[in-house]
């Protein structure tokens, strides 16, 4: 059984097959890349990241094949010899190239790349939903008795993947926050082609504690950019915080994991609408978008992504809370056998193999849990709404162009210029040395240090642990800060302590905070991400000056 694959999304493509095949020694899987794609690179680099065994493309022609599966029907695949299967590439026909093929068709509709010699080149064709066969029966009808409705391979994925959402937001560390994923399709009408600067825009305006940004881009935009120099343009944005998905599989977790979806015209929107996420249009994919398709129609229908006033950012992104998103309508034109996608195609492709299929069922492959998001920014510009003993807060990137009340760096990870201009400097304890000869300094001795080093800095603090604190003033005594998680109904949500302490510091430099001289007990309530938390104030313990550090 050969698969043939052209690029890296189709090799993804091809790899959600797989299940169907598993356990069956009777099956032997090579794969091939196809000639003829600028994005050939990356497709090759990924087929040997999977551990498959590739064949060079002159030996695959040299041989016949029981069945060759592919995910895109360009290149000289009439060529190969054997039945061919054409799977879904994407969420239907709703993107049309003008420089490939017939310039008003999309390439999955497309007779120059689905005949060979005027005959279809596939034995069969694998379509997501039955408009599609309809819309095949107009533009290549010819290919039309060899279609059959048999879902999305991809899809089935996603959807046996939603109880694991929790699971995805934790190795995120998205906690309470809002998470808000960016998707950019490849080409010029992609969402990064026409708004490059909305990713750090976001970053910028979005409160690091009330919202997570995360971005899914195309793997054909991987191959044309390369990821360092995808890394380098996205880098605002990434050292705030945002989250960059792997090509394979991890933008499906993010999708799971989100609570809105900024898009674009590509496939990832109408995955993104099947869990019926709120969607948001950055842009709307003009001349390469296809009238009416579902595409179409759902970025018609949904909110548009207008930033004329950054201020404006969380209340266009937050998902409304008083009505049901309503986008899955959208999906549902575009795929049809929800979860049965592999029990379809199994009979079918076994019979194209001559071989009775194995006894045992075949499920699609939950998706993996994502790797663990970057640390947090180790430097904010904070903004602070003082109302008597309740403090709002909202941590920035240090570059916004929003007004803000002060700067916040973590000690031992920002850079000299962003500890030299905060006004609060904080630390967070680590883990012990395992070398029995070290040297530390006291939490006492140390935030000393830090107001006596640094003459912009007004408030030095420890994190000793997610609900407490140790914090000492510019001129004043050290004191203990106790964070009570916030419950929720069965949730309890923790947040960052480093936003607690910006939020004594704001509230201890306001007219109601008292100053310097102030003595504790105290308490207040920090709304961290729009989330009240209630933070005791109290004289330090000696245990707690004591901490090494």
């Amino acid at each position: 059984m050969l698969f043939a694959v052209r690029s890296a999304a189709a090799l993804h493509r091809l790899l959600d097959l797989l299940p169907v095949f598993e356990g069956d020694e009777r099956v032997r899987c090579r794969f091939t890349l196809v000639p003829g794609s600028e994005f050939d690179t990356d497709a090759l680099a990924a087929v040997e990241s999977s551990g498959a065994r590739c064949l060079p493309w002159h030996r695959a022609l040299a041989s016949r094949h029981d069945l060759i599966l592919t995910a895109s029907p360009k290149g000289d695949l009439g060529s190969l010899r054997g039945h061919q299967v054409l799977l879904p590439h994407g969420a239907g026909f709703n993107k049309a190239l003008p420089d490939e093929g017939s310039a008003a068709l999309p390439s999955g509709l497309d007779p120059a790349f689905l005949l060979t010699d005027g005959r279809p080149t596939a034995a069969l064709h694998a379509l997501a939903h039955p408009a599609q066969i309809e819309r095949l029966a107009d533009q290549c009808p010819a290919a039309t008795d060899r279609a059959m409705v048999a879902g999305d391979p991809t899809l089935d994925r996603v959807l046996v993947s939603r109880d694991r959402r929790d699971t995805f937001r934790a190795a995120l560390g998205t906690g309470g926050r809002r998470l808000v994923v960016l998707s950019s399709t490849w080409g010029p009408e992609s969402l990064l082609a026409r708004r490059p600067e909305l990713p750090a825009l976001l970053a910028s305006c979005l409160p690091h504690d009330a919202f997570q940004l995360a971005l899914i881009v195309h793997p054909n935009e991987y191959s044309r950019t390369g990821r360092m120099d995808l890394a380098r343009r996205l880098r605002p944005a990434l050292d705030a915080g945002m989250v960059l998905a792997g090509p394979y599989e991890q933008w499906a977790a993010l999708l799971v994991a989100a609570d809105t979806v900024v898009t674009d015209h590509g496939s990832v929107a109408l995955y993104a609408a099947a869990l019926d996420r709120h969607l948001v249009a950055a842009c709307d994919g003009r001349g390469e978008l296809v009238p009416d398709s579902p595409m179409a129609r759902l970025l018609a229908a949904v909110p548009r992504l207008d930033l004329a006033d950054p201020e404006t950012a969380p209340a266009l992104l937050d998902p409304p809370t008083d009505a049901p998103v309503g986008t899955r309508r959208f999906a549902e034109a575009a795929f049809a056998l929800p979860g049965e996608s592999l029990d379809t195609l199994r009979p079918e492709l076994y019979k194209l193999l001559g071989l009775v299929p194995p006894p045992y069922p075949v499920q699609p492959r939950p998706l993996p849990v994502p790797p663990a998001a970057p640390p947090a920014p180790s430097a904010f510009a904070v903004r602070a709404r003082v109302d008597g003993r309740e403090v709002g807060i909202d941590r920035l990137p240090t570059w916004t162009d929003l007004p803000f009340h002060h700067r916040a760096a973590e000690y031992g990870r920002a850079g000299t210029r962003q500890l030299e201009s905060a006004a609060l400097l904080y630390r967070r304890v680590g883990a012990p040395s395992p070398a029995w000869h070290q040297e530390y300094r006291t939490a006492a001795d140390w935030t000393a240090a830090m107001l006596a080093e640094y003459p912009g800095c007004r408030t030095a603090g420890i994190v000793l642990s997610p609900t407490v604190c140790l914090l000492r003033r510019r001129g004043g005594e050290p004191f203990t800060v106790r964070i009570e998680p916030h419950r929720d109904g069965g949730r309890v949500r923790l947040t960052d302590p480093a936003a607690v302490l910006s939020a004594v510091h704001a509230w201890a430099g306001s007219e109601t905070g008292g100053g310097p001289e102030h003595r504790p007990p105290t308490e207040l309530i920090c709304r961290i991400g729009g989330t009240p938390y209630r933070a005791r104030l109290e004289p330090a313990a000696d245990s707690d000056l004591q901490q090494p550090i």
